[in-house]
């Protein structure tokens, strides 16, 4: 999605890309070779990455990464699995973790839940402790609740409001029309994180909210040079309940 965005130019005013450039945000290959200052790896060794933003380019055949951006790929994820997980993965630990602090017993909103983002956040949270609500299309129902999440609701015919409340954080991905919505599914105090773009100076008046709320997006996207640390994190729990769901998705 990130990637069709800025196909899109949805993100000139702060990704300085110009064109002619090749996109792809995330990959997993082997090291062919290796740079006379780099200590963490050697050629031959499997790696997952995200590069930074100025050096994407997923999409070629081979690509320069810096070590810092880069991560031993989990042994027991394919090359293939490894390959769609550093984008999602990051953005839901620096959203859920970092930005957002979750802590054991609270209560998460994840927008989206059978999409990229949503798949990993959902089985993060409830590793983390939290309980999870989330929406998907009546057809993934069976699959976000094997990948933990409490409650599903059908967002074709059924109303968020009307079914959570009290929530004390939400991950925000979807439209304005959702995000009104998720903002009165907060408890007094609670946050909103949104991964899909800060409201705008009049979304933000209209609602009676600070415009700091435009600097979510910025918070995510600034994270980017502690990549190779969050992509070491052990996530085998996530394809652990995957592949109970009998389906991985990325």
């Amino acid at each position: 999605m990130l990637d069709i965005k800025i196909r899109n130019g949805e993100f000139k005013p702060i990704l300085p890309y110009k064109p002619p450039f090749i996109l792809g945000h995330d990959l997993a290959g082997t090291v062919t070779s290796v740079g006379s200052q780099v200590r963490r790896f050697k050629v031959g060794d499997a790696v997952y990455t995200r590069p930074r933003d100025g050096r994407i380019g997923a999409f070629a055949e081979a690509i320069a990464v810096h070590e810092d951006d880069a991560a031993p790929k989990p042994a027991n994820l394919s090359v293939t699995e490894a390959a769609g997980m550093p984008l999602v993965a990051l953005t839901a630990w620096q959203a859920l973790v970092e930005v957002g602090k979750l802590k054991p017993g609270q209560k998460v909103f994840i927008q989206a839940g059978s999409g990229g983002v949503g798949t990993i956040a959902i089985q993060l949270a409830k590793h983390l402790g939290a309980t999870v609500a989330t929406t998907c299309g009546a057809s993934s129902i069976e699959l976000v609740k094997g990948l933990g999440a409490d409650v599903a609701i059908d967002y074709r015919t059924q109303d968020i409001e009307k079914g959570l409340s009290g929530y004390d954080l939400v991950l925000h991905s979807q439209d304005d029309a959702t995000l009104q919505k998720s903002l009165r599914v907060l408890r007094p105090g609670g946050l909103l994180i949104s991964i899909s773009g800060p409201p705008t100076p009049t979304f933000a008046k209209s609602q009676g909210l600070n415009f700091i709320l435009r600097l979510v997006l910025g918070l995510i996207s600034r994270k980017a040079r502690k990549t190779a640390a969050q992509l070491g994190v052990n996530y085998s729990f996530l394809f652990m309940r995957a592949r109970n769901a009998r389906k991985l998705v990325m």
